[in-house]
């Protein structure tokens, strides 16, 4: 990858409830903040992405599923969202079907990849938000990515389902030759009031060490006020601790991106 190259990277867990969403919205918001072309991919069946951007679900369509088992062309699926230099690719229900609509298709973990070759160049920055789980559609994602983003909530259930997760992402780069890497694993829904929350925090700490940002998204009531008004954290609340914090993690993302592209040289 050049200086020049865009960067896809995916926002995966496959469990729900992690800040996944929360996570791909507001951070895709951040990194086009400053005239950066972003492309935001919901890749879930339920759309959330595509719903707090303000789509309708009534138009939620031509959808990423629409492109991806339809042919649709994806030129004419992406649309502008309020937040400037940030387009969309909206989810829909249709991906729900995805695993049996591409499993006799030559190729079908390429399919992804294939479909944002013809778009990437627009762009500077792709970001996926991919379904809570490793079906077909999670596994074009891994495929088509650059790099990858986890986040995981600091309770013992979700950080101890961290290293089976990991397990098989790397069992899929294996299988499927894919060139993406761990770009971080990032703690949302933090409340530092829970002490075992902070316990299970400082043990994947010392565990992942470097792996983990630094930034933490703290449970907030901004974060989730800003659904409801089809609004970034940026647009509801731009002076809250949690637009700080994207703010803060856009910044190590594109440093942590720096830093590879410098490795490889």
């Amino acid at each position: 990858m050049t200086d020049k190259s865009p960067v896809i990277i995916a926002i995966a867990n496959t469990k729900g409830g992690v800040g996944k969403t929360t996570t791909a919205v507001n951070l895709a918001a951040a990194l086009a903040a400053p005239r950066r072309k972003v492309l935001l991919v919901d890749l879930d069946s339920q759309a959330s992405a595509s719903l707090w951007l303000g789509v309708d679900r009534a138009r939620l369509k031509p959808s990423s599923g629409s492109c991806l088992l339809h042919e649709f062309p994806i030129v004419q699926a992406i649309r502008a969202t309020p937040v400037p230099h940030l387009d969309l690719l909206t989810g829909s229900v249709e991906l729900a079907n995805a695993d049996v609509a591409l499993a006799e298709v030559k190729g079908r973990e390429l399919t992804l990849k294939n479909l944002l070759q013809r778009v990437r160049q627009r762009y500077e920055m792709i970001m996926l938000d991919c379904p809570p789980s490793l079906s077909l559609i999670g596994v074009n994602a891994l495929v088509a990515a650059d790099a990858l983003i986890i986040p995981v909530t600091p309770q013992y259930l979700a950080a101890d389902g961290l290293v089976s997760l990991l397990a098989s992402l790397d069992t899929v780069r294996t299988r499927l030759g894919t060139k993406g890497r761990l770009l971080g694993i990032l703690f949302t829904m933090v409340d530092p009031g829970r002490p075992a929350a902070c316990e299970v925090r400082n043990r994947l700490r010392a565990q992942f060490r470097d792996e983990i940002f630094h930034t933490e998204i703290m449970m907030s009531r901004a974060l989730e006020e800003a659904p409801a008004g089809a609004r970034t954290i940026f647009d509801h609340a731009p002076r809250s601790r949690s637009a700080v914090a994207f703010r803060r993690l856009a910044g190590e993302v594109l440093e942590r991106l720096r830093s590879t592209r410098h490795s490889k040289r």
